[in-house]
């Protein structure tokens, strides 16, 4: 079959449908010649139509055939020096996936010879190091231990003060004895053609039925972010169809959205739904990447999540769900993953960037090209430095927001994304072009702020316009609660992290806090395990963190001691009020609303199973925990002096008698510096002023609210809380204590002072100020003297 070919136009890039044709566009700076190779099949072993692409306009190469329709299935064969030394691996044995590419017809098969090198007989080579692997230092080489492009995600659980990991933490256990090391694998090409089992990039048909579809733009003070896995929420779902579990049109299915809604939460940040790999050594154990952080492709919606087909169908899913979840008032954020991709180092497979511009696309050691600079530890750190890549990943997101209608973005590893030549760069050109994007600018912006190389630790160094990942509060509430923290760093967290971000103009929803999150114990397992237990990944328990501030309250796993039972219950309760109650963005790691469970993993990257998907066949406890959680953001969502936009003063704010924030000791008298720094300071209170809130409301109305006063008790001894007496207050109304999962339904007299309220060891109480009828004058807290029970 042959087919006739136009110039066609060097813009847009990709394959683009007009209705008469498709217009093909590929970029490659060092290239010597491209094809384009046509299939017919996503099955076809070779080509039906290969048309070498002659028209280049500034280092893109492009032509236009007429009479393709969507559905077609392509990729590329790109000429050029096969040099790894001088950092050029072009083979066009490889059929490449579109950079552009919208949709792919697979993910990759390992049967087939999807590596540019000749590995020979021995494919066991890739894990077996022909020198000690190089470390992510200050040179950030790829190490030569396996391919690279593993994504277990461990650094996200490391702290500031610990050391960089290497650029591979988690290595597979030892192979047999091996053939002798063989150094120069790499450099011998291979010719043997890989069409038969690499994905094929598909034409899409981009016209969609929004029928108005508007975000909801909620604003950040407001957001309360669920964390969650596509196929790990909906497989097990019994109101989920079944055919439809494991997919978006799941996720956009009426029980969903009746859950999420019940809940309260308003944003879902989905995990990786990039189109994406597995990696080669994980499919030879058995298992997949599950979470998806090894992305393939930055414009096609991952593929294994639709229910409707994978020849462009997915994309017309995908834009279903947003559509859906936003009528129900649900934002929707993605995971992205533009740091590194699943190439891997310079054993790894050539899939795509790597075939097609691999000195443009990817950081390579300065001196030595053969490999790559690894600030991800994953095998490779895409070049954002170079004008074409950093096109590429903006492009990528104004598609996401412009066509897809997705409301924000979480960047996986984004300090590797600013780096300049080795350190991190606040002013990077990444950062810039952002912030004056005028669709980027305008979207919900989450850094995970860090990454493994040297410098990489950056939480509270990202610019204004974003929130990060706050690692800083997740281990100070983790630390307090286990009892290995005293009030003073708390105190910093529940208010939005102050020390952090209000010197750099930031406001408190800089901060997205959390507790757990995919990577690291659920909140079940953080208070029932005191180590991991990754056994099941196959990597000898030695993927994974160890640095989990967890405690098993006395038994390892599951437990029939009620008194275990209940104290982790509680635990579970405290850590979600704390959590619900703090300034900031709070967020929510998806099952643990419902008491998920992993068995103590605490790295489940590669567990495509029951272990990973949530069991919805709740008991009583279970159900009882998300009632809690429920009320809890309830709570949060009614209350204004919880979701402040600005930070507390600590002073009287004009129109109030009442300061916005007063903290108290357990005897009732204001803390003072000493009190924060005392040994036992493992219980405090505060009182919010609910009419001292600075700021108006989006008409330019004062913003008021009930008064709040919270009460914590991290001692392992009950403890009575001498209350605050406030003019015109009637009585205390109790509205959370998580000595347990009920509504309390009880109030306690406000106006005397000198009132005492238990709490049992290791709990949190809410109390709500009903005000007398009638007065309208300003409220006044008194502080009153401790007196003996």
């Amino acid at each position: 079959m042959t087919r006739r070919i136009w110039p066609g136009t060097p813009t847009p890039l990709g394959a683009v449908y007009d209705g008469e044709g498709v217009n093909f566009t590929l970029f490659s700076q060092s290239a010597t010649k491209v094809e384009l190779c046509l299939f017919e099949a996503v099955d076809d072993v070779v080509e039906r139509v290969r048309i070498e692409l002659s028209e280049r306009t500034a280092h893109v190469f492009h032509g236009y055939v007429p009479g393709l329709k969507p559905g077609q299935l392509y990729g590329y064969r790109v000429h050029g020096p096969y040099d790894p030394r001088s950092g050029h691996r072009f083979n066009p044995a490889k059929l490449l996936v579109d950079p552009y590419a919208y949709a792919l017809s697979s993910e990759p098969n390992w049967k087939a010879p999807l590596y540019a090198y000749d590995r020979g007989e021995h494919p066991e080579r890739e894990g077996t190091p022909s020198k000690p692997p190089l470390k992510p230092g200050r040179d950030g080489a790829a190490g030569e231990k396996g391919d690279g492009g593993r994504a277990s995600k461990a650094a996200s659980e490391r702290r500031a003060s610990e050391p960089p990991p290497r650029a591979k933490e988690c290595s597979v256990p030892p192979p047999p004895p091996p053939p002798p090391p063989a150094p120069l694998d790499d450099l011998e090409i291979c010719h043997r053609d890989s069409a038969w089992g690499a994905p094929k990039s598909v034409v899409v048909d981009h016209r969609f039925a929004w029928d108005g579809d508007k975000p909801p733009a909620t604003r950040w003070q407001d957001t309360i972010i669920y964390e969650v896995h596509v196929k790990g929420f909906t497989q097990r779902h019994p109101g989920v169809p079944a055919h439809l579990r494991g997919t978006y049109a799941g996720l956009a299915s009426e029980a969903a959205i009746a859950h999420f809604k019940k809940l309260g939460v308003t944003a879902l940040e989905l995990l990786p739904v990039h189109e994406m790999a597995s990696e080669r050594e994980i499919w030879e154990r058995g298992h997949i990447n599950y979470w998806g952080y090894n992305t393939l492709s930055y414009f096609a919606p991952a593929g294994r999540y639709a229910s409707s087909g994978r020849l462009g169908q997915q994309v017309t899913e995908f834009k279903a769900m947003v559509k859906a979840l936003h009528a129900a008032g649900i934002e929707v954020i993605l995971d992205v993953v533009y740091n590194h991709t699943a190439e891997g180092n310079h054993l790894g497979p050539t899939l795509s960037l790597k075939g097609v511009d691999n000195w443009s696309y990817y950081r390579l050691v300065p001196h030595n090209p053969r490999y790559y600079m690894d600030f991800t530890g994953c095998g490779n750190t895409v070049n954002t430095r170079h004008y074409q890549t950093l096109k590429l990943v903006m492009d990528s997101l104004r598609y996401w927001v412009t066509e897809m209608h997705v409301d924000g973005f979480r960047f996986d590893l984004a300090s590797a994304l600013a780096r300049g030549h080795h350190d991190y760069d606040r002013l990077s050109s990444f950062f810039d072009i952002i912030h004056q994007d005028p669709v980027l600018s305008r979207t919900k912006l989450i850094a995970e702020p860090w990454d493994v190389g040297e410098g990489g630790y950056q939480v509270a160094n990202f610019p204004v316009l974003w929130t990060e990942w706050n690692d800083r509060y997740r281990d100070s509430v983790r630390r307090f609660w286990k009892g290995d923290l005293l009030a003073a760093d708390l105190g910093y967290r529940l208010t939005g992290s102050s020390d952090l971000y209000a010197s750099s103009g930031r406001r408190p929803y800089a901060s997205v806090n959390f507790v757990t999150a995919h990577d690291g114990f659920t909140l079940n397992d953080l208070v029932s395990y005191n180590d991991k237990h990754n056994e099941a990944n196959g990597e000898g328990n030695r993927d994974g963190t160890n640095n989990n501030h967890s405690y098993n309250h006395g038994v390892e796993g599951p437990s029939s001691d009620p008194a275990v039972v209940e104290l982790r219950e509680r635990q579970k309760r405290n850590l979600l009020a704390t959590l619900l109650l703090s300034q900031g963005v709070p967020m929510i790691n998806a099952g643990d609303e419902i008491g998920k469970t992993q068995n103590g993993n605490n790295n489940a990257y590669c567990q495509d199973n029951e272990l990973s998907w949530h069991d919805w066949d709740l008991d009583e406890r279970r159900k009882q925990l998300f009632e809690f959680t429920c009320r809890l953001i309830a709570l949060r969502r009614s209350q204004p002096v919880l979701r402040r936009r600005t930070f507390f003063s600590g002073g009287s704010v004009h129109g109030s008698g009442m300061k916005d924030i007063v903290w108290f000791r357990p005897d009732g008298a204001e803390m003072n510096a000493e009190d924060w720094t005392h040994p036992n300071a493992r219980a405090i209170g505060y009182l919010l002023g609910g009419d001292a809130i600075c700021t108006p409301d989006p008409r330019g109305e004062p913003i008021t609210g009930d008064t709040l006063l919270v009460l914590i008790n991290a001692n392992h001894s009950p403890l009575e809380f001498v209350l605050p007496a406030v003019e015109l207050g009637e009585r205390w109304e109790v509205l959370i204590d998580t000595r347990t999962a009920a509504e309390p339904g009880r109030t306690v007299p406000a106006r005397a002072g000198g009132e005492r309220y238990l709490l049992v060891d290791r709990s949190v109480a809410v109390l709500r100020l009903l005000e007398r009828k009638g007065t309208n004058t300003k409220k006044k807290v008194r502080a009153p003297k401790s007196r003996k029970a």
